[in-house]
């Protein structure tokens, strides 16, 4: 398959970066509702974790579809571009952050008013971002990920 082209410079790794920026955005919304749901509600790591990694789905997807419904896509349309584009950019996102929050102790039984929580949300994210970014360089490289989304809102190949 070809590299898809990008743009004028055709600089895949600042494409990869504005792509992980993106999904990094709709994950730490998802993770950080969820936490507050979990925590409003007294629920378990786990349903907390569930939660919080589903909504990161939910606002990782919906920040993808935006440009692509200002595009004309219908939204059945402009799901199925991002539930193939952004899938395992946001699951590689959701794998590393969760498991760097497991593996700080403390972290997970952190509530939102404790510092512990705030100190390695941040720490989370930024690990996240950085295991993501290759992944999306290694997607767009073959025309798959973020590229469908330039595609769909740039046309051609």
């Amino acid at each position: 398959m070809g590299v898809y082209n990008l743009g004028m410079d055709g600089n895949i790794r600042q494409v990869a970066i504005g792509a992980t920026l993106h999904c990094i955005t709709g994950c730490a919304i998802g993770e950080i509702l969820g936490l507050i749901i979990g925590t409003a509600f007294g629920l378990t790591n786990l349903v907390t974790i569930i939660i919080s990694i589903a909504l990161a789905f939910l606002f990782g997807y919906s920040l993808s579809m935006l440009p692509l419904l200002k595009a004309g896509l219908t939204v059945s349309a402009a799901l199925s571009v991002v539930a193939v584009s952004d899938t395992v950019s946001i699951a590689t996102m959701e794998l590393a952050d969760n498991a760097v929050m497991a593996l700080i102790p403390g972290a997970m039984n952190a509530g939102l008013v404790n510092p512990l929580f705030w100190a390695t949300m941040p720490i989370s994210l930024l690990i996240a971002f950085f295991v993501a970014v290759p992944v999306n360089e290694y997607l767009l490289k073959r025309g798959k990920g973020h590229a469908l989304i330039h595609k769909q809102l740039h046309g051609g190949h």
